[in-house]
């Protein structure tokens, strides 16, 4: 067993032990390691001016991707590879994208100016080409108040092609190994644990140890209880770097994704049979925030407005729980029991989500409304699927929801109103009006209970419109 973890932070290989294992990676790069270039804006994952390239080895290469340091703990960097707005040049020899953006005057008091260069590096080293499309998603979890999106985006769109990305292949690949690392520290009286294992047989064993623990992959969640609400997190068990929960293995029916898989990935996988699946993932957060959060996490967390659940759940997903080396199933409906209670027993953990793949005559349609298309908490969100036997007649219904109650949740009555029915105008309205037995929302700050309620009945409606009325 490792008692300190190593990375690569600008090129150079790290060592460390006895940290705070809840210190966030932005306090370490300000307060230890003096690279006051990343900047600390929300604390919470959306405005982006802490944003860093993260490396990380995969199939033999090093994928460079955008996450916001504000929300990741410095444990979670074992094995991997930071690059920071310093690494890449001077005031005197400007890196090729900070002087694109100084030229296209898309800096003006400058706070988010190293996060937004920073993105565009990640978006440089992930080899996409610079479209306004890609261009936009790039930049859409960076925020900037004062010089305006134009000269940044001009910035990028002047983008050289052929730029050299640095390859820490090598060094990377000398810093992977299959020990349980465990690094201990006393913060003010306190001890704290923060565990990586890399095998399901180390994890199973550490949670039969600590049944307590908090279970922690992306942080997109868990950061903001120790950044936002100051919580004291004794034990953590970073899942980040098992491997067999960063795996995502296809059949001829289904997809089955590892709990680890972070939604970037996942996208490119369920994005193929789900199209609207893809436009709603695609709204979760910024690029950072979907650089390092995970769908396991979205389902672990049971939150009712978590944007995953409805989506899978209308899509017929199932879980794979695993405690020791037991396994179970369960269809993913069934995991939320009720506000802040899931079916998860001690020592158990999410293993994989199953997803069917889409069959022939199914139609399947997602929304997600909210306040902002970006970085933005769902007021509710809906996803239907179903059948049109004979071109007609509404079969295998599914109609799910996050945000009206409190769990995602079906909508049975609903769902009952069109089943062996004839998929026409007033079948779909006698399904709207028959949500009323299904939900009963709340009124808070995402949206009234009234508002809740005209627009899930109206996003049935708006399934019927166009899915071929």
């Amino acid at each position: 067993m490792r008692d300190y973890i190593q990375f690569i932070l600008d090129g150079e290989t790290v060592t460390e032990r006895h940290l705070d294992p809840t210190m966030t990676v932005l306090q370490y790069l300000r307060e230890r390691r003096m690279k006051t270039g990343t900047k600390e804006g929300c604390a919470e994952g959306d405005c982006g001016a802490c944003t860093v390239v993260l490396g990380e080895l995969v199939d033999g290469k090093v994928r460079w991707r955008s996450v916001n340091t504000c929300i990741l703990f410095i444990g979670a960097l074992d094995g991997k590879a930071l690059r920071t707005v310093e690494y890449l040049g001077t005031p005197d020899a400007p890196h090729d994208i900070q002087k694109l953006v100084a030229d296209k005057h898309g800096s003006q008091c400058g706070f988010c100016t190293p996060g937004i260069v920073m993105s565009l590096v990640a978006l440089q080293a992930d080899d996409m080409p610079y479209t306004r499309d890609n261009i936009d998603e790039a930049l859409a979890g960076n925020l900037c108040r004062c010089t305006g999106y134009g000269p940044i985006i001009d910035a990028a769109m002047a983008m050289d092609v052929k730029a050299e990305i640095p390859n820490n292949t090598a060094q990377l690949t000398s810093l992977q190994h299959d020990e349980l690392v465990e690094l201990n520290a006393n913060i003010y009286g306190t001890k704290k644990r923060f565990f990586i294992p890399k095998t399901l047989a180390q994890l199973a064993n550490l949670l039969s140890e600590n049944p307590k623990a908090t279970l922690l992959v992306g942080g997109t969640d868990i950061g903001l209880w120790v950044t936002k609400q100051h919580k004291t997190l004794d034990t953590i068990i970073y899942l980040g770097n098992v491997t067999a929960l960063n795996t995502t293995v296809e059949t001829n029916d289904e997809i089955i994704i590892g709990a680890g898989v972070k939604y970037t990935d996942a996208i490119a996988k369920l994005g193929v049979f789900y199209p609207d699946m893809d436009t709603v993932m695609r709204r979760i957060g910024g690029a950072q925030i979907r650089n390092l959060g995970t769908l396991g996490g979205n389902i672990a967390n049971g939150s009712p407005i978590g944007d995953m659940p409805p989506l899978l759940i209308a899509a017929g997903a199932s879980l794979v729980l695993q405690n020791g080396k037991a396994e179970r199933v369960i269809p993913l409906e069934d995991y939320f029991i009720d506000y802040g209670k899931q079916d998860l027993r001690p020592g158990e953990f999410i293993r994989s989500i199953i997803v069917p793949k889409i069959g022939p005559g199914q139609h399947y349609c997602a929304y997600k409304i909210s306040k902002r298309p970006q970085s933005d908490i769902s007021a509710l969100c809906m996803a239907m699927s179903f059948d049109l036997a004979s071109g007609e007649i509404c079969t295998n219904v599914r109609i799910a929801y996050g945000g009206m109650a409190a769990t995602p949740k079906r909508a049975t009555n609903a769902e009952a109103t069109l089943e062996n029915q004839t998929w026409s105008e007033q079948n779909v309205r006698k399904a709207m009006a028959a949500l009323a037995n299904d939900f009963t929302p709340i009124d808070d700050m995402r949206a009234s209970k009234s508002y809740r309620m005209q627009v899930a009945q109206n996003l049935i409606l708006k399934t019927w419109l166009e899915a071929g009325s």
